[in-house]
Order: structure tokens, then C-alpha cells, then sequence
């Protein structure tokens, strides 16, 4: 009962986490600023307001600086639509009067990130302007420290929306900054008064790619699910033409692969379209995107529970899971609300291409379920392999070790890329890697289709599907308790054991028969 109510609460737990999630959606490559706050950093006030892989338009070779820079104004910006600050209505009349209150918006590509801020005297660094650092005539006091960078002329760029007087609210001008470089590019809103407390904000920015609205480390995967849903197509021609050809012969085990196919083309599609929308109109299809995270977490689950039934032999050493069946099905449910949770998560949470760490708190939960999966997997097939063995049931014995071999260089290549992974996030605080960072992801979805065609290919419907069913163990199990009752020998006077004529000829009979029908079922099997 315990158990029972702990599971309940840590479900509820997760809901309302991915409920968080959903309610401060972001809107693609709309970054849209409504309900944020400025947080204390230092001695400035700071919101984050995306930040996005953005390429560079590819300009012809005579093309003018003038032609290029309206090129780029087309293909690839960065847009301030109707952006307005409004500080609250207690505010101090007589800091209402002062002119100086302003926000200031610095955009800066990464390589410039140390560009931005200053110190004195070689202290604590600041973001806004000190009153030492005025008196050195670095920087005017209450602005934003920054200074232009050596590689990359007129950046980083600053823009600024005053209040003016008594005004409460403070504009700023629609404008569009054109990309001419690839990189990735950062945008903070910052004020350093502490009067404008309270600053709240409205408004919207729109990023934008030559090739869509998609951010740049998004855009090579909209290519990646398109070539995944042919692959998916192909294996699902082959599968559904042996299944309608040998219908007769199908086992429940089939029919299952069969769902967990089905489900990949479902999958693989509904994220090419998604994509496609969310490029054509930088805002992302929420409905496409819920079903295409939902498809791929029933997926996922089907598929292993499918491994995990297999290594038990369910279906060739034993007719059912008996007693295992709902610590199964416990296991299969509780990691598809885990993985389903975390999906919507980052597939429906903030767009920006700076990876937060608040996210570990859903994947601890779905890689330890990963793990147990696992475990519980070799552990069945070690047992399987071993019955199989015992029994000399050498045709399914060759399959078990086919899928077992399979099976352990697809988890040692899982714990090579997850090494792999975490390098690569380690090593890449500020994403200057980006372009790249598809790669894992898409890794992940090649490594589990890979896994499904080697299963497709050993359990495909064909003439001798019924060489997997468990008739072989059920006779084994009658042999042996047949062998139980057989009767004890007689001791004779002179304490020789001597079996009755009857006894002996029936033994000899049953193990001619037995012999007889063990190569006949070997060749069968062959």
C-alpha cells in the first residue's frame, strides 16, 4: 500500500513538472517575452532572450557589399517586433522624473562573449558600468560594459529603450539585424537601475535561417527524419510482405514487431512534417508534435518489452511470463509516463539552443529504467541460452545467440555514445559546437531502426515460424515427468537388481521412440 501511494505521488510529481513545461512554451523561432523577470546578476538586472545557431546566406562571388547586406537582411536576421518594457505604476515620482532609466539589448555572437564586461582595477568583473570604471572614461556610468570585436566588425550590438520623464513604459523601434556570419548568437535584455524592480516585458523576436525558421542545430534533422521515414518504409515493405505471405504460420510475437514498426513510419513522418511547419512558419505545430513524441514513447516501450519477453523465452521455453507478467507490464507503464514526460519536455519547452540543466531531474528517472531494462534483459537471456543448451534445441539456440550477440554490441555502442555525449556537453559549455549537435540525437534513432531490422530479420514471418513455439519444451517437461514415476528396480535374494521383462522392454521401446522423435524434430528444424 505504501508502494502503492509512493508511485502515485511520483506520478503526480512528474505531471505537474511537464505541465510547468507546457504552460511556458516557448514559440519556435518566435521568442515571444510576456510573464519573465530580470534577475539579479551582479550589478546588472539580466533576462535571457534566446539564443540560436544562426548560418550565414551564401552570397554569389560578384555580388556587391550593398547587394550582400540586403541578401542577408532576407535570408538570415534576427527581428525586434514590438517590444515594450513597462515599469511598475509605485515607482518613486522622483525616479519617474530621471531620464536615465533605460534597458539595454546586447546581441553578440559567442566568439564575442568576453567582449561584453569590464572591471577596474582587475577585480570581480561587471556588467554595467561602474563609477571607477567612469572615472577611467571606459565607460559611461549605468551603461553596459562592452567593447567591439576584432574579428567581427560592428558587433557586438546595443540597443536601448528609455523611459522617458514620467512615462511608464519605454519602446523599442521594430528593427531588423541582418546575419552575414555563421555563429552562435546570444540576446540579453539588461538594465542596471535598481529602481525599474518590477520591469515587465512584452513583445517578440523572430530568428530566422536561409532556409527557414528553423534554429540551426534543428535544421539538419528535418532533412535526417525524411531519409528515416524512406528506411522505415523500405523495412516495412519487406516485413508486411512476408507477413501477408506466410499469415498462416504468424506468431504473437510477430504481430507485436509488427506494431513497433508501424509505429517507427508513424513516428519518422509526423517529425519530418513537423519540422517542415515549424520551418515554413516558425512556429512550432504542437498538435504534430505532441502525436510524433507520443508514437515514438509507445515505440520505444513496445520495443523493450518485446526484448524483454524474447530473452525470456516467452513463447519457446515457456508458454507464458506466469507471475512476471505484471512486474512486466509495471515496468513497460511506469517508463512510458517517465519518457513521455521528458519528451514533451524538450520537444515542447523553451526553443533556445542553451540546453538548461534543469531537465536532469526527468532524465535520471528514464535512464535508470533504461538500466533496469537492461539487466533484466541478460540476466532472462542467460537462462534462456542455458535451457535451450540443456535441451539441444540447436535451430533456436542459433537464433538466441544471433540476438544476444546483437543485443550486447548495441548496448556496448549505447555506452560508448553516452561517454561520448557527455564529452561533447562537457567540452561545449557555450555551444560553439552546434552545428554538430544534431548528430547525437539522430545517433539514437540510426542505433534503435538498426536494432529492429537485425530483430526483423531473425524472427521474420516464414514456413518454419512455428519452429519458435514451445511444443519442443513441453514435451521435454512430459519426458520428465514421465521419468518420476517410473517404478523402482526389484532386489533379488542374492541383492542383484533385476527389472522386470515388462519394465525393461517398455524403457527400451520409449527410448527408441524418444531418439526417433528427437531426430525428427531436429530435422524439422533444420
Amino acid at each position: 500500500m505504501a508502494a502503492d501511494t509512493a508511485a502515485a505521488r511520483a506520478l503526480l510529481l512528474f505531471l505537474a513538472v511537464a505541465v510547468a513545461a507546457l504552460l511556458r512554451t516557448g514559440e519556435a523561432s518566435v521568442h515571444e517575452y510576456s510573464g519573465l523577470s530580470f534577475l539579479n546578476k551582479g550589478n546588472a538586472f539580466i533576462l535571457h532572450a534566446g539564443s540560436e545557431g544562426l548560418y550565414a546566406p551564401v552570397s554569389p562571388a560578384n555580388a556587391t557589399a550593398e547587394e550582400e547586406d540586403d541578401e542577408a537582411a532576407a535570408a538570415a536576421f534576427i527581428r525586434f517586433d514590438k517590444i515594450t518594457f513597462r515599469r511598475p505604476e509605485e515607482t518613486n515620482d522622483s525616479v519617474k522624473e530621471t531620464s536615465s532609466s533605460k534597458v539595454q539589448i546586447i546581441v553578440f555572437e559567442i566568439e564575442d562573449r568576453e567582449m561584453i564586461g569590464g572591471s577596474a582595477y582587475g577585480g570581480q568583473k561587471a556588467i554595467c558600468c561602474t563609477s571607477d570604471l567612469a572615472k577611467l572614461g571606459a565607460c559611461a556610468e549605468g551603461s553596459v560594459i562592452y567593447r567591439p570585436s576584432q574579428v567581427n566588425p560592428g558587433w557586438p550590438q546595443l540597443f536601448v529603450a528609455s523611459f522617458d520623464g514620467s512615462d511608464l513604459i519605454a519602446t523599442l523601434p521594430s528593427r531588423t539585424i541582418p546575419v552575414k556570419k555563421t555563429g552562435m548568437y546570444n540576446m540579453y535584455f539588461i538594465h542596471c537601475d535598481p529602481a525599474l524592480a518590477g520591469l515587465e516585458i512584452d513583445g517578440k523576436t523572430i530568428w530566422k535561417n536561409p532556409t527557414g525558421y528553423l534554429p540551426g542545430r534543428m535544421a539538419p534533422l528535418k532533412n535526417f527524419f525524411g531519409l528515416m521515414s524512406f528506411a522505415f518504409v523500405i523495412v516495412g515493405i519487406y516485413w508486411f510482405y512476408q507477413y501477408m505471405k506466410f499469415w498462416r504460420e504468424v506468431l504473437p510475437l510477430q504481430n507485436c514487431i509488427t506494431l513497433v514498426i508501424t509505429l517507427g513510419m508513424l513516428e519518422m513522418a509526423l517529425w519530418y512534417f513537423e519540422y517542415a511547419e515549424f520551418n515554413e512558419t516558425g512556429v512550432r505545430a504542437k498538435a504534430i508534435t505532441f502525436w510524433a513524441v507520443t508514437f515514438g514513447t509507445i515505440k520505444r516501450t513496445v520495443a523493450r518489452l518485446i526484448i524483454l519477453i524474447v530473452s525470456m523465452g516467452y513463447g519457446v521455453v515457456r508458454p507464458t511470463l506466469g507471475g512476471l507478467t505484471s512486474k512486466v507490464v509495471l515496468l513497460g507503464g511506469t517508463f512510458f509516463v517517465a519518457t513521455e514526460i521528458l519528451e514533451l519536455v524538450e520537444n515542447l519547452g523553451t526553443v533556445n539552443d542553451l540546453s538548461g540543466k534543469a531537465r536532469l531531474f526527468l532524465v535520471y528517472p528514464v535512464a535508470i529504467l533504461d538500466a533496469s531494462f537492461i539487466v533484466w534483459i541478460f540476466i532472462s537471456l542467460a537462462k534462456t541460452l542455458s535451457q535451450l543448451q540443456a535441451r539441444r534445441l540447436m535451430a533456436k539456440l542459433d537464433i538466441y545467440r544471433k540476438f544476444t550477440i546483437a543485443l550486447a554490441i548495441t548496448v556496448l555502442v549505447s555506452i560508448g555514445w553516452i561517454g561520448y555525449e557527455i564529452y561533447f556537453k562537457s567540452t561545449d559549455v557555450f555551444n560553439e559546437r552546434w552545428q554538430y549537435a544534431w548528430i547525437i540525437p539522430a545517433f539514437w534513432h540510426a542505433l534503435s531502426f538498426s536494432l529492429l531490422c537485425v530483430i526483423s530479420y531473425l524472427w521474420a514471418p516464414s514456413q518454419s515460424s512455428m519452429r519458435f513455439t514451445n511444443d519442443a519444451s513441453e514435451k521435454f517437461d512430459r519426458e520428465d515427468s514421465l521419468s518420476l514415476i517410473r517404478p523402482r528396480p526389484i532386489i533379488s535374494n542374492n541383492g542383484w537388481s533385476v527389472a522386470s521383462s515388462t519394465d525393461a522392454k517398455a524403457k527400451k521401446n520409449t527410448d527408441s521412440v524418444t531418439s526417433f522423435d528427437e531426430d525428427d524434430e531436429e530435422n524439422k528444424r533444420e
